[in-house]
């Protein structure tokens, strides 16, 4: 038995594609949060405990929030990505963060989420990482995302 090039060509694309999808349904799995070292950012005033309102890095000195940016890129990689898109671009999963107002009005949606995550009818859309990464990677991820901030 014989099978055609372009027949086999067709096979061999949808193998291909059946797979890619099988490795992308089987990433959104439950993933423990990975940690995040802060240690050279300076810390935050009143401590890890009570949280700010506002992002402390915002209009800290350039070497500073370049800091907190570095980190908080590698933190949302790690840890925010698989829901919320590769540089902050959703697939649709999860909001696009990019489109999150810059300034208090944005920090307060930001660190409310972040903190407490997001549940709905008894389903979790966003698991409370506050606790489990604190404040100030927190605030390290508002950083960068506000490099990748766009209005279009």
């Amino acid at each position: 038995m014989t099978i055609s090039t372009g027949r086999a060509a067709l096979i061999a694309a949808a193998a291909i594609t059946a797979l890619s999808a099988a490795s992308t349904l089987l990433a959104h799995g439950n993933v423990t949060p990975q940690a995040v070292d802060t240690s050279a950012l300076p810390d935050l005033a009143g401590g890890n405990e009570t949280w700010l309102t506002e992002n402390p890095y915002a209009n800290a000195a350039p070497e500073v929030k370049a800091k907190a940016a570095q980190i908080g890129e590698s933190a949302y990689g790690q840890n925010c990505a698989r829901c919320h898109g590769l540089e902050a671009i959703s697939g649709g999963i999860a909001p696009d963060l990019r489109y999150l107002e810059l300034g208090p009005s944005g920090d307060e949606w930001f660190v409310e989420r972040f903190q407490h995550g997001s549940s709905h009818d008894g389903k979790v859309y966003m698991p409370p990482f506050g606790e489990v990464l604190g404040q100030k990677a927190g605030w390290a991820i508002r950083t960068w995302l506000e490099t990748q901030h766009t209005d279009e």
